[in-house]
């Protein structure tokens, strides 16, 4: 199929345009030798994911992201759901741009789907610097845009 699909379930916040999101996305899953298939981000609110984290993974917290991945071997498939209030949250206290959260945020998804995990201090650290090379790829693609 081939598509990466964007949705906001009630919430306002600043995202990248589907294009932008296209294309950064593709060239991620490119270098780790991986294919886009069908991807579905939800942006919503913090009721809204918490109600997916209780019912789901049985998790009784707020939570920036969660990642259901559907993935077959090669070709990335899966639905990931993202706070708006968890990413504004972040945003302030790391004292970042809304966007750049976004940014990170969505490559986190992602990123999971690949295989990166982000259980023990080891994986979180490689987390951490592959978010950092994505954003990085972002704006290198977008910096102007």
């Amino acid at each position: 199929m081939n598509d990466i699909t964007l949705y906001k379930t009630g919430v306002r916040i600043e995202t990248p345009t589907k294009m932008q999101i296209q294309a950064w996305l593709k060239e991620i899953a490119k270098k780790h030798k991986k294919k886009i298939g069908e991807i579905n981000y939800v942006i919503c609110s913090d009721e809204y994911l918490l109600k997916i984290n209780q019912d789901f993974l049985d998790h009784d917290f707020y939570t920036d992201i969660i990642t259901f991945d559907y993935s077959e071997g090669e070709i990335l498939n899966g639905e990931i759901y993202i706070s708006a209030d968890r990413v504004r949250d972040n945003a302030i206290s790391n004292r970042e741009k809304i966007k750049v959260e976004m940014i990170r945020v969505m490559a986190h998804g992602l990123l999971h789907m690949i295989g990166f995990q982000d259980k023990k201090k080891k994986d979180v650290e490689e987390m951490r610097e592959n978010e950092a090379l994505c954003i990085s790829l972002f704006f290198s693609k977008f910096a102007n845009k």
